[in-house]
This record gives structure tokens, sequence and C-alpha cells, in this order.
């Protein structure tokens, strides 16, 4: 207590000049910085005495110090993330502090939340910093902490009663990351989702009654994630969302992309941007925010099989029998992982895997997979993970060909590759696959193969997809005799 009347609270960052001045004393390297801001956030957070305009400009300063050492520390993750020899424990390393980041940051600002007459500044910061919380959940595919959903409902529901008309479009850009289906999408590229996410944020649409164009519902009242309208079971707190105008900036925009094979400007093109990446990403906000839900291609069918699972392009060879290039093998073949399939379709499989064995499991992954007592292997790629618990992931695959046949190409200066022809599940017309070892075969150029006395030539189409040590390209295939 002052003994003459009130006067600055008794703490480090009351003085501007003094907090401008411990903040520049900050450690050098990013995450001691990072670890020391996020205990400034939580001592400023229940610091008596500090106006409420104080409080919120003291916390806009750590932010502004935080800002470019948490993006450099994110594109080095993400960087590792991507490449297929970084350190997994290096990165293990990076996501914890990273995510210990936010989650303490975003404890302070809510607990800094005012109910009766809270400041914009700071609720807008605690929703940014719950929804970089899940972002980070989500770039080690879960498990989603159902509490965060908890406080970032309850701060909406405040910042609506108090009408703070900035927090719609922030609340919405979290609920519109979780609508996209991210599990499905590979870990380097959400920082892409979000920052489309980010131009696309003023369309979104959020309101208390049901319509067909709004096809997404959370209950503000629950601690529950978002969820497609007709899987909901909506309270009191009911708010129905969807994209809104944002589904036809997004076909203007895969349009301009298609017409000119580049990035549009607006999306803020960063040089690890691919076009058919970005392109790819745009059609699949497209079919996850429509309001119709994406249907299924095949039925699923339940089942209890193991199966022993090879991962990665060398390893894909190796269960096949074809001769792997052990100079750029840098890992990867692992023949022996053993999942256990629940659910099985023409076009796939899902499957329990244990945590132990799930370091290499990522979306977009090349696998081989082989049924407990056969003979036989099919090719496929992960298209969805979800940690479901800290000793287990739920992955779902999509099967890419039931006969895939290894085999070794001729390019047109005489050298050779190894790739694997993936005869498709079901007749196609004429088209074939062939999966390549990344950056052993240039663009645009003719393969050809002799075998049983039949010369094969496969004149490019286009990329199909890629992977981290994998891309798999369409092919016209002309056969003569040889």
């Amino acid at each position: 207590m002052k003994l003459f009347g009130a006067g600055k609270p008794d703490h480090p960052m009351a003085d501007r000049k003094e907090a401008t001045r411990v903040l520049g004393e900050l450690p050098a390297q990013d995450h001691k910085a990072l670890e020391e801001l996020s205990h400034w956030y939580e001592s400023l957070s229940s610091a008596e005495g500090f106006k409420p305009d104080e409080r919120a400009q003291r916390f806009a300063m750590l932010d502004e110090a935080a800002q470019p050492r948490l993006r450099k520390v994110a594109k080095d993750y993400l960087a590792s993330v991507r490449s297929a020899k970084g350190s997994r424990a290096q990165e293990g390393m990076v996501w914890t502090r990273m995510h210990e980041y936010w989650r303490l940051t975003a404890q302070a600002l809510a607990k800094a939340i005012d109910g009766n007459k809270p400041q914009p500044a700071i609720v807008l910061g605690a929703l940014r910093a719950f929804a970089q919380q899940l972002k980070w959940q989500q770039l080690r595919y879960g498990p989603i902490d159902p509490s965060v959903w908890a406080q970032m409902n309850r701060i909406y529901l405040v910042a609506e009663t108090r009408g703070i008309a900035e927090a719609k479009t922030e609340y919405l850009k979290a609920a519109m990351f979780s609508a996209a289906s991210p599990d499905t999408r590979p870990a380097a590229e959400l920082e892409l989702a979000e920052r489309i996410i980010g131009e696309l944020a003023g369309a979104f649409t959020i309101s208390n009654a049901p319509s067909p164009e709004l096809p997404y519902a959370v209950d503000l009242a629950q601690p529950v994630a978002p969820t497609r309208a007709s899987r909901a079971k909506p309270g009191a707190g009911a708010r129905y969302f969807g994209a809104g105008g944002a589904l036809g900036t997004l076909q203007n925009l895969s349009e301009r992309l298609l017409a000119k094979r580049e990035v549009p400007a607006e999306l803020k093109p960063q040089p690890e941007d691919d076009p058919e990446t970005v392109l790819g990403l745009l059609r699949h906000l497209s079919m996850y925010w429509a309001p119709a839900a994406p249907e299924r291609k095949h039925k699923r069918h339940n089942v209890q099989s193991k199966l022993t699972v090879a991962h990665g392009f060398d390893g894909v060879i190796e269960a096949l029998g074809g001769d792997p290039d052990d100079s750029l093998n840098f890992g990867a073949k692992i023949a022996g992982d053993e999942w256990a399939a629940d659910n099985v379709s023409a076009g796939g499989f899902g499957a329990i895997v244990p945590q132990a064995k799930s370091e290499w499991v990522k979306v977009g992954a090349l696998i081989a997979a082989r049924p407990e007592g056969g003979a036989n292997w099919m090719v496929g790629t992960v298209r969805r993970v979800s940690r479901v618990s800290k000793d287990e992931l739920r992955v779902g695959v999509e099967t890419l060909s039931r006969t895939p046949a290894p085999s070794r190409f001729a390019l047109p200066n005489l050298q050779q590759v190894q790739g694997v022809l993936l005869p498709p599940v079901t007749p196609s017309n004429g088209d074939a696959a062939i999966a390549l070892r990344a950056g052993a075969y240039a663009r645009g150029e003719n393969l050809e193969t002799s075998a049983g006395g039949k010369h094969r030539i496969y004149m490019p189409q286009g990329l199909a997809e890629r992977g981290d040590d994998y891309e798999i390209v369409k092919f016209k295939e002309m056969v003569r005799e040889a």
C-alpha cells in the first residue's frame, strides 16, 4: 500500500521507459528470450495496481518484442519438418518450447480479462494466443486440448456480449482453421493455410441462427471444438458459421493461379511456396468449407488385421524387391513396422499406429503395406493423421496401387532412374503413374523401359503429388514390340 496515495504499481514494467530497457536486454538466443517473455506475461497478468489500458499497453510491448523471434523459430521449425534429414529430436524440442510459449501467454492474457469491462486489445491477444496454441498442437497432429476451445469459447462470448466486434474475426480464424480438416494436410502446409485464412477472414460469417450456407456449428457454453452443423448437438450457446464470401475468393485465386502459374500477391508469397502446392490447398479449403460435406467415395468395412509396413521411397523399393540406392538413403528405409488396421474400403484403410513406431508418420508419407499372412504388397500414401493418445496415432491411407512393380527407367540421356510403376486400383483412361525419388527426374522428360519383349515409352502428363523423398508423375504409356 502506498503511504501517500496511489502511485505506480510495484512492478518492473510499471514505468514505460524501464519496460523498454528490460525488453532491450532480452537474451540474444531466441528460445531463451521467448521463455523470458512468457514469464513476463504471467507476471504482468497478476500484478496489482495497473490501470487496464496500461496493462494492455505493456502486453503490446511484450508482443512486439516477441514477434520477430517467433517468426524466426517457426520458420526454422518448418524447414526442419520439410527436410528428410531434419533431426526429429531437435524438431520435438523446438515444438515443445513454442507450444509452451503460446500456452503460457494465452493463459496470462485470459487471466487479465475483466469480464465486466474487458480491454479489447487483451481479448484479441488472448484469442490469437489460444489460436496459435491450437495450430502448434495440430502441427504434431494433436491431440487437440479441449480446454483451449473452452477458453476461446468463453472469451468470445464475453467479447460478443460486450460488443468487441474485432473478436469475431479472430475467433473465426481459429474456427475456420479447425473446419479445414488440417489433419489431412502436411504439417509444412499449415502455415500457408493460416496465411490464406488471414487474407480471407473478413468474409467469414457467424450467426445465432442455422442456415444452409453456414455448415459449421459450435456451442460457446461448452468446452468443444467446432464441428459440422449436421453432427452438432447445440445448446443455448449455439453459433453457426461458414466461409461466406470467402468461397468465391478462393475460386478466383485458384483461377488466377492456374492462368499465371504464380501465387497471387495478396497471399504474400514466400520462397518455399510452390504454385502446385498452393493450388492444391486452395482447392482443399474450397472442398471442406463448402456447404455440402465431402462425400466418401467408398464404403468402409470394419476389420481387425495386422499389417507389415515399409515407408519412404527406399523402404518401398526394398519391400517390393527392388534395388534402393543406398547412397541417397537418409534413414527412411524401414521394412517391418506393424500396424493394426481397423477399417478398409476399396480406396484405402484406417489403422492404429503405436507411438513408439510413429516418429516418421506424417501426411504425405509413401508406404508399402502387406497384410499378415499375405504375399503381396500394396503402395499408398498417408492422407490423415491424428494423435488419439500419448501411445497411439490413428492414420488413414489411400491405396495408390495393389500391383506395384519396381523398375528402372531410361532417361533421354541414357541414364537410368529407379521407380515404381503404380497400376491404378481401378481401370483408368490409359495414364500410368510412376513413383520416383525426389530430385531424380527432370520435369517433361520421357521415360523408357523394356521387358517381356515389349518396349514402353512413358510421356509425362503432369505431377500427381510429391512428398519429402518422392514424387509421383502421371504418364501416357505407349507400347511397341521390342
